[in-house]
């Protein structure tokens, strides 16, 4: 399945040098993409993670995301081109302003248009506003508003922290007694002043969920093929949730004419609201969706590429990414060659550290014979370098493993072939990822 792409005069040249911000697996897998676009001579990573250093025309720099003077710095000495920031946070702390007001072309959003992600109640405010589908929700700014809103309902609520939560701010409560203890948790201060200040109770909707990527420069869009991903910790989708466990990719939930629908209903009318509130929007818009018996309703929006959804996509991409991202980033999609879509299928596979989501084994060497090649690839994402060049674990997800293929079968057989080869004590993995498309 190949979205429709903008193809008009290619005029655009692309970014011969490039910083990926962050320090995660979408950034391991952003930086390998763009480094593997042909004009691009060069991809510095800040801060990159241990498996940085094998990535082919990509340089580390020992620069924190949250440090917004010497990222900046670095852009100036290094003459970057295009700043791609991976993750939400430095994003909501206007990283994106502060390079832009140097003429510094930057993919993400700046403080602004991050409010998508970084709170809950103004991008629920902005979806009703905008007329876009989702489930009806409760603002609340203290525990005591937020219990009498449950009391009121008399039936569980989702509970959502209002700010950015490192995606642990959610409950999908079961009980009314399981909604007033995540209310509870939330103005305790388990998720800090910021995100756990107020927060949003949300009716309850069923069905699949998919994940739907646009990359905008405020006025127009290319959307990527849908993914879905796998939170639950457990096979059979138990156990607690997670950052993600395993993604497909294109997930077949959302044909071309269901794409075209979310484009209509969900994509076109929240950029639409956020330009009349003065925001030009410039970067990836990430709407994960549930598919409900009366059409696509949106669970909520990411400022970001999603992860391991990123990883997932990553390798269906084309040789025009990098010129692409710069047309978001200037604001001149319009000149942009078309984004080439690989047909076929991609899967990818998560290697966690034992005790993930929990309490966590750090500091394990990683041993891997994998060798990576052009069906193949192996993206780190919470590993570190020691002072002798071994790699370490240092994070709760470790690895992803990511294979395509003309089918979901083969692609995840060659998936689970590669992560066979990889090693780290206490390694804990899904084996049944994409059971959704694969043959039983």
């Amino acid at each position: 399945m190949a979205p429709e792409a903008i193809a008009t005069a290619t005029t655009l040249q692309a970014p011969r040098r490039i910083l990926v911000v962050g320090g995660g697996g979408r950034e391991n897998a952003l930086a390998w993409a763009l480094a593997r676009c042909p004009e691009v001579e060069q991809v510095w990573v800040a801060p990159g993670n241990g498996g940085t250093p094998a990535l082919a025309g990509c340089t580390q720099l020992a620069i924190e995301e949250a440090d917004q003077a010497g990222l900046l710095a670095a852009c100036r000495d290094n003459g970057i081109e295009l700043v791609v920031v991976g993750p939400e946070a430095p994003l909501a702390a206007g990283l994106g302003d502060v390079l832009r007001a140097e003429a510094i072309p930057v993919f993400g959003p700046g403080a602004d248009g991050a409010q998508l992600e970084a709170s809950k109640q103004w991008a629920k405010a902005l979806m009703q506003e905008a007329g876009v589908p989702t489930a009806g929700y409760w603002p609340a700014s203290s525990e005591a508003e937020a219990l009498a809103a449950l009391e009121s309902q008399g039936r569980p609520l989702v509970v959502k922290a209002d700010g950015l939560a490192a995606g642990k701010g959610v409950t999908v409560a079961e009980t009314l007694e399981e909604a007033r203890a995540a209310i509870a948790e939330i103005f305790g201060g388990r998720f800090g002043s910021g995100a756990g200040a107020s927060l949003v109770l949300e009716e309850r909707t069923h069905g699949p969920e998919v994940s739907v990527f646009a990359l905008t420069d405020g006025e127009r869009m290319v959307l990527l093929p849908p993914a879905q991903d796998h939170k639950r910790i457990g096979e059979g989708d138990t156990g607690p949730n997670t950052g993600g466990m395993g993604a497909y990719a294109p997930a077949p939930l959302l044909d071309a004419q269901g794409l075209e629908q979310v484009r209509q209903l969900v994509l076109e009318p929240t950029l639409a609201a956020l330009r009349a509130r003065g925001i030009t929007y410039r970067g990836v818009i990430y709407a994960g969706l549930m598919l409900t018996d009366a059409g696509p309703s949106v669970i909520e929006f990411n400022c970001r590429f999603g992860d391991p959804e990123c990883e997932t996509l990553m390798p269906l991409l084309g040789p025009e990414l990098a010129a692409v991202l710069l047309a978001c980033a200037t604001g001149t999609l319009d000149q942009a060659p078309a984004l080439t879509i690989a047909p076929g299928c991609s899967a990818c596979v998560i290697a966690a550290a034992q005790g993930y989501p929990g309490e966590i084994r750090r500091g394990d060497a990683i041993r891997s014979t994998l060798e990576p090649h052009d069906q193949l690839q192996l993206f780190h994402a919470g590993t570190r370098q020691d002072g002798e060049g071994t790699c370490l674990t240092s994070g709760g997800r470790v690895l992803a493993v990511v294979a395509q293929a003309d089918d979901f079968d083969t692609a995840f057989a060659r998936a689970y072939a590669g992560l066979d080869q990889v090693h780290f004590e206490g390694i804990t993995f899904r084996r049944d990822i994409g059971h959704q498309v694969r043959r039983p």
